[in-house]
């Protein structure tokens, strides 16, 4: 394969200890060499991006740096038998964007183990929608059913409804008849958390208690928590018994401070989402639902389409949770 040029997001290290970003030409030779040539025509925005956008070393250590955690595109060259030139794919998760070159550039170059063809009923537009943020959500409603959590148990929460996770967990959820409870800080946002299908908005000083108290009332028969902190605590003293919350998220803090009663006392799992390491036959199955069962309504999910010159403003954004739904990147050569 010859040497392509291409454009990618940038990240520097300076020497007073700053970070620089900016768009440059780079080469698919500068890549590493992993087997599988992509080029990307979208990737999206997540608040892991925006950490290793801007030097969170416990994201990306080593720079420079292309972030994006999230690809889909074409295969471009294959050292696999699994994939062939102009085959549809998506990646997401692994190291992507975090220590290897990510979707912020028009090309990337991963291990076959990574890749994922695009599922029937799918475009790649549609499955940068729904990305990282669409695939944990998946994955943390998938880990509820695991526990034989029910519709007719009572309602679903789900924290930081309006961010791309937390709009996602609305949709599938909701789709699969549960009556979900959204909650948010964005006064603003509460038609469109409706049209996801949200039942019922509370502010999210609702689901922060004070109290001190161990235990609260029952409110919740589950919860998607995207948010951590005092918030995930208070959610495990307000579950019903035997009441399940998946853990996905962490933008309030990453401290948990609780007590063992809602354990011992109420019988409440909480169950760690972790999207970057799905193994492959449950990334496969997740993928499917997504493009089929659990597709969600896509005109309801509010979408915003940047290019590479544009993707710093969103990064500035989601850093001040300033993000409603989804950021997606279309790279400029895939409207060529």
């Amino acid at each position: 394969m010859k040497n392509l040029p291409f454009l990618a997001y940038w990240v520097t290290e300076e020497s007073d200890g700053s970070f620089k970003n900016q768009v440059i030409q780079r080469s698919t030779d500068d890549l590493q060499q992993n087997g599988v040539l992509i080029k990307v025509a979208y990737s999206s925005l997540n608040y892991k991006d925006a950490l290793s956008a801007t030097g969170n070393k416990g994201v990306t250590r080593r720079y420079p740096h292309t972030p994006g955690i999230d690809a889909a595109g074409i295969v471009v060259e294959s050292s696999s038998d699994k994939f062939q030139p102009g085959d549809q794919v998506i990646v997401t998760g692994y190291d992507l964007g975090m220590n290897t070159a990510g979707g912020f550039g028009e090309y990337i170059n991963v291990p076959a183990e990574w890749v994922v063809s695009l599922p029937d009923g799918l475009s790649l537009k549609e499955s940068m929608i729904l990305g990282t943020a669409g695939f944990t959500a998946a994955l943390s409603v998938h880990h509820l059913l695991r526990c034989r959590q029910k519709p007719e148990e009572g309602p679903l929460l789900v924290t930081g409804a309006t961010g791309g996770v937390g709009s996602i967990s609305v949709a599938i959820a909701s789709k699969l008849g549960f009556n979900v409870t959204a909650s948010s800080g964005k006064t603003d946002q509460h038609e469109y958390l409706k049209k996801l299908g949200a039942q019922t908005i509370i502010s999210r000083t609702e689901v922060d208690d004070q109290s001190g108290r161990m235990l609260l009332r029952p409110q919740w028969a589950a919860a998607i928590d995207t948010v951590g902190g005092n918030t995930l605590a208070t959610i495990l003293k307000s579950l019903k018994t035997n009441g399940n919350v998946a853990s996905c998220g962490n933008v309030s803090s990453p401290q948990l401070n609780t007590s063992v009663f809602p354990f011992i006392l109420n019988g409440v799992n909480l169950l760690g989402v972790n999207s970057a390491t799905t193994p492959m036959d449950l990334r496969l199955k997740l993928w499917d639902n997504l493009a089929n069962a659990w597709k969600p309504d896509f005109q309801h999910i509010e979408t915003k389409i940047v290019g590479l010159n544009e993707i710093h403003l969103s990064i500035e954004k989601i850093l001040k949770g300033g993000i409603t739904g989804r950021v997606v990147l279309e790279h400029s050569h895939n409207s060529k």
